[in-house]
């Protein structure tokens, strides 16, 4: 549904600073050029929802806006629903983003103009007749649960409400792809679960192939079939969700997984961990379970069969979608010979072992 291929942008700064898209100017120092996205491979398929992640300044916005070309790429090819984007005339262009819905952040409602008015503003545009601008926005009204606020405006709705007008405006030409812009960053938590609980479900029942950009690990939790990383840049990352959480290939990619999961080793062992093992040291070790791993007594066959004790020193399991995936931090003890044989032993039964370093052994 959505194809994006060797897709690069950069901006040449012609003036001050300021006038640079957001993302641009985070990493704008003394340079005359700014590569926003680089060699960007991206396959969205029909009917999925994919997030795209990464700190700000990343170029997660810039990607986003060229998939419907309010960014024009420097370079690359974009393809949606069949059509080549960048090829098409201003006005087969503004055919062609009928089909492809947007909501953002701030949620960019008209402040004069009440819900139904705000939905039924693009259908307007198109030149619908009334009747028909009815027939087609009091649906949405009732699937984005608006119903009752039809007559109400911006400034009488919380930042949930406002949210789901956007959604319903962005749904009143029946796009086929909707992208969304960090849509619940400005959201209190309960508020963005709701908000997910709708895009799943307008994704389930209407077949929408979802885009969206984030920042927020709990949403490609919730919602996304597949995820991309992106760093200054460049995707650097994709996989299934179950199997980024479960085991990402990045530095980068661990450094959210570890963020969103709080599971760090104490500051004091931190500390004294050490990159070699030596003679007379034991590995720390963190664990990734899942699927039928998580109820596996392993850890009790594993002191058994290798004749090492295990430290448990932080573990929680997590809920990732349909899967469940099991955490652990854990000191290894005993010789260097049982505790390799230990390490082994783990990843003979598919669990991902990441040894975090060694520390000196008490005895």
């Amino acid at each position: 549904m959505i194809t994006l291929s060797n897709v690069s942008k950069t901006y040449h700064l012609t003036g001050p600073r300021g006038r640079l898209p957001f993302a641009a100017r985070r990493r704008d120092t003394s340079a005359r050029t700014i590569e926003a996205l680089k060699n960007v491979d991206l396959h969205v398929p029909a009917g999925s929802i994919h997030g795209v992640i990464g700190l700000s300044g990343a170029g997660k916005s810039t990607l986003i806006r060229c998939v419907n070309l309010l960014e024009r790429p420097s370079s690359g090819s974009v393809v949606v629903d069949g059509q080549e984007m960048t090829t098409l005339s201003n006005s087969q262009l503004n055919q062609a983003r009928h089909r492809i819905g947007m909501i953002f952040q701030h949620f960019n409602l008209l402040t004069t103009r009440n819900v139904f008015a705000n939905v039924a503003l693009p259908l307007e545009l198109m030149g619908m007749k009334r009747a028909a601008i009815r027939e087609r926005v009091l649906p949405l009204l009732e699937l984005t649960g608006l119903t009752d606020k039809a007559r109400q405006y911006p400034a009488q709705l919380s930042g949930g409400q406002k949210q789901r007008v956007a959604i319903a405006r962005a749904l009143a030409s029946e796009p086929r792809v909707l992208l969304c812009d960090e849509a619940t960053s400005a959201l209190d938590p309960q508020t963005t679960g709701s908000i997910l609980t709708l895009l799943r479900d307008i994704n389930q029942k209407l077949g929408l192939t979802i885009l969206l950009i984030t920042h927020e690990m709990e949403v490609v939790k919730s919602i996304c079939h597949r995820v991309s990383l992106i760093s200054d840049g460049e995707l650097v990352e994709e996989a299934e969700v179950g199997d980024f959480f479960t085991a990402p290939r990045t530095r980068l990619g661990r450094e959210f997984l570890n963020d969103f999961l709080q599971l760090e080793p104490p500051k004091a062992l931190i500390e004294r961990l050490e990159d070699a093992p030596g003679e007379h040291t034991h590995p720390v070790v963190r664990l990734a379970f899942s699927g039928d791993t998580v109820s596996t007594p392993l850890i009790s066959r594993l002191a058994r069969e290798c004749g090492v004790d295990v430290s448990i020193l932080q573990a929680k399991v997590e809920s990732i979608q349909e899967r469940t995936l099991g955490l652990m931090i854990a000191e290894l003890l005993g010789p260097p010979e049982q505790t390799r044989r230990a390490i082994d032993y783990l990843e003979d039964h598919d669990l991902h072992v990441e040894v975090l370093g060694h520390v000196q052994r008490d005895d």
